[in-house]
């Protein structure tokens, strides 16, 4: 841990940043934006970015792991759902498939993305990155099983035409969606909270060895844990808000390059997830692969398991389809992610290559979703 944590955060840049981002998600809210205003928010939304890593790092040192993953995946992916419930609330039938494409993309991208750029860092560092098999193991499949039900099975449902769940259907759905949400964290947090600490690498151990300051850290108080977890909160209130401040100019960009809608819902994604790749990142760099790996498959669980039950509650009010149900390219993209993710993870070791294939697998998946 870096010594920014043994700061108070009052007394830096991570304060000011979510006040003044925040602020400027007040002026810009519901309004229509001139261009310069759209970079002032761009700009505010990677300040924001920024200020949640270092926030978010502060309470997971304090808290320790696994619990410091799950805070910053949990926040990111309750105000991701409301941005997802906001967007669809006020953009009508043009919006029906966004929640789909928003979680697709979330999935692909912290998977695939997160997860590559992760184990790459860790193996540039130590040669081999190495992680926690068991508590990995279990993240991916839970993350697949919650995929398959809420993403794949509408495709392939009769109750009613297109790629939609019927009422029951999407009951059931949000109701799975939680309680293996639910499993998951008890198993991560209580019962085998073993299985997602990071793992001794003999590299962690000879730094160890020579005394280096980074892993001896003291911890930050109680108080100034407190205060980052509430700018924690607020910076990302910002990132998403700022968000859908600039999803205008986003949308209208995507439409007079002639891109698909699916595009929207992928900026959205990458845009809210950018804390927690920052924070993956970084992570591995201090040799600390399994934390990345927890943000990683913490972040996709959260984000079907949230999202599924919100949007079934929320289609009591919402008017028109609500598509869950994936094309065949992207099936066949998920299944290769599951497939490849399991051969990495089993090993409980990862090299350069893993890490580049799963890079690769995003890479081809954000082609095919300018050009499908």
């Amino acid at each position: 841990m870096s010594t920014a944590t043994r700061r108070s955060p009052l007394t830096d840049w991570t304060l000011l940043v979510p006040v003044v981002a925040l602020v400027a998600l007040a002026f810009s809210w519901g309004r229509e934006l001139p261009s310069f205003a759209v970079a002032l928010v761009a700009l505010c939304l990677a300040g924001a970015v920024l200020a949640a890593v270092h926030h978010a790092e502060v309470v997971a040192h304090r808290v320790g792991e696994p619990f410091g993953s799950l805070v910053l995946a949990v926040a990111v992916t309750v105000i991701e759902v409301a941005l997802i419930v906001t967007l669809m609330a006020d953009g009508g039938d043009k919006t029906a498939s966004l929640a789909r494409d928003t979680v697709f993309a979330a999935v692909m991208i912290t998977c695939n993305g997160i997860v590559g750029l992760s184990l790459l860092v860790g193996a540039l560092r130590n040669r081999v990155a190495a992680f926690n098999a068991e508590g990995s193991g279990a993240a991916l499949a839970t993350v697949a099983t919650l995929a398959v039900l809420s993403l794949v099975i509408p495709t392939f449902t009769t109750s009613k035409p297109g790629p939609e769940f019927s009422t029951a259907q999407l009951a059931f759905a949000a109701v799975s969606s939680l309680a293996l949400y639910g499993l998951f964290i008890a198993v991560q947090t209580v019962r085998h909270r073993d299985y997602f600490l990071p793992v001794d690498t003999a590299a962690k151990k000879r730094r160890e060895a020579a005394g280096e300051e980074e892993e001896h850290a003291e911890p930050p108080t109680a108080r100034a844990a407190m205060i980052s977890l509430g700018l924690l909160l607020v910076a990302l209130v910002a990132v998403v808000g700022n968000a859908k401040a600039v999803s205008p100019t986003i949308e209208a960009g995507v439409a007079s390059a002639g891109l698909p809608n699916a595009v929207v819902g992928v900026i959205i994604a990458l845009l809210v997830l950018a804390p927690e790749t920052l924070a993956a990142v970084r992570a591995a760099r201090r040799d600390r692969v399994q934390t990345s790996l927890n943000l990683a498959y913490g972040s996709a669980i959260a984000s079907i398991g949230l999202t599924i039950p919100a949007i079934a509650l929320a289609s009591v009010w919402l008017t028109g389809p609500l598509l869950l149900g994936l094309g065949a390219i992207h099936m066949v993209l998920l299944a290769l992610t599951v497939v490849v993710s399991a051969l990495t993870i089993v090993p409980g070791r990862a090299t350069l290559l893993q890490g580049g294939v799963h890079l690769m697998l995003l890479a081809s998946y954000l082609f095919l979703a300018v050009s499908p």
